[in-house]
């Protein structure tokens, strides 16, 4: 049974807030939760589906929100892959939905890394007692930007990928984040000011990283039935794919990421190709995360990512391939670490016709929303959503 079409997000709204020193995690789901419903024109009371993953706080995360928020639910789904969570929770919503389990699913995001004080990207993580791989990564200090920075440098190995490709993707970002006033970095840069920004992890650079925010934001998913009698655009799911990539035992190739695995299946049911996308919002948590999935989404030839990204191509109203038209992750917001969701939140925005004027893509009818969880250098989920405007 295909589920293209078995839902329509109907609410999706977003955290304006970057640092959140006078809100709890708990709160700052549910002031999303309500911000989404209020823009689908419905209350918690039409709630039977709540979706949510691993920064629900508490132990008990989804329960504990449900409870909070005082949601009577007939479905649950705390499904965590990181930052890919909410992706993959538009298609468990989806499943839920074409098997009537509910009929309206709501999804939450939330976090306070910005307030906590956490050191996202370079403290070592030492991860579970009881995780299986800990015992054999943890001794070498893995963090986050020194995955990251290996898979950057064995792209650039295999492929000339340069520093100043990987570049001209933040300077596209800060090109729309300037006019998002909630954006945490809104300063236009350059490509040289990229290059030129302190080394991290060779060969990323202090701007070829994201920022850490707090926030959050959430999304209302419902049947057809209802989404048809609300006044609000109607934006239908018309693909989903989800799929993890680890070591397998060995074989690594840090080349490549899970989109060349969620992709294709996301594409075979909307019945469409990479060239009829209009806008694509693609996971930054850093400059080489975006060129290696738009490689393996099907955008551009693998290897010629660089080739693709530069020289403005993906800037709202210059280049072929607009992205991330609040800022993305690189100059905008990093809610919980977890940017998964507002990729989502923005594609609906693009496809309503609802982003900022100087930004809004011409004639927008189809988006993707892709996202990644975990490290693309040892083990992350990639899961793709494809939207279209009816």
């Amino acid at each position: 049974m295909s589920l293209k079409g078995a839902g329509y997000i109907v609410g999706a709204w977003e955290h304006p807030t970057r640092k959140a020193t006078d809100k709890s995690v708990a709160l700052l789901h549910a002031e999303c939760a309500r911000g989404a419903l209020e823009d689908a024109g419905l209350t918690k009371d039409d709630v039977d589906g709540y979706f949510c993953a691993g920064d629900a706080p508490g132990s008990l995360g989804g329960l504990s929100m449900a409870d909070y928020m005082n949601l009577k639910l007939r479905h649950i789904d705390s499904t965590d892959v990181g930052g890919s969570s909410y992706q993959v929770a538009v298609g468990h919503a989806l499943e839920s939905i074409a098997a009537g389990r509910c009929n309206v699913a709501l999804v939450t995001l939330a976090g306070r890394p910005r307030s906590e004080g956490m050191a996202t990207g370079t403290a070592p993580r030492a991860g579970s007692p009881v995780d299986p791989v800990n015992q054999f990564e943890y001794p070498y200090g893995p963090t986050v930007v020194n995955q990251y920075a290996m898979c950057a440098a064995r792209h650039m190995y295999e492929y000339g990928t340069t520093s100043e490709q990987l570049a001209w993707i933040k300077v596209a970002a800060s090109h729309h984040a300037q006019h998002n006033p909630h954006a945490m970095l809104r300063d236009v840069v350059t490509v040289q000011d990229v290059v030129s920004s302190p080394m991290v992890s060779t060969p990323l650079h202090r701007l070829d990283c994201c920022v850490i925010s707090d926030g959050g934001g959430a999304l209302v998913i419902t049947k057809p039935e209802i989404a048809k009698s609300l006044k609000r655009p109607l934006v239908k799911v018309i693909g989903v794919g989800e799929s993890p990539k680890h070591q397998m035992g060995g074989e690594v190739d840090l080349t490549y990421t899970a989109a060349r695995h969620s992709g294709p299946p996301a594409w075979e049911m909307a019945g469409i190709k990479p060239s009829d996308i209009k806008y694509a919002s693609i996971y930054d948590s850093f400059t080489i995360t975006v060129l290696m999935q738009l490689e393996d989404l099907g955008f551009c030839e693998k290897g010629k990512g660089g080739q693709f990204v530069q020289d403005g191509n993906l800037i709202s109203g210059t280049g072929k391939l607009p992205f991330n038209t609040d800022g993305g992750g690189l100059c905008s917001n990093h809610p919980a670490n977890r940017g998964g969701i507002t990729k989502i939140i923005e594609a609906v925005r693009q496809l309503r016709g609802e982003a900022h004027p100087a930004v809004q893509v011409k004639n927008c009818d189809l988006a993707l929303a892709h996202g990644t969880g975990g490290s693309l250098g040892t083990r992350h989920c990639g899961s793709t959503v494809i939207l279209e405007r009816e």
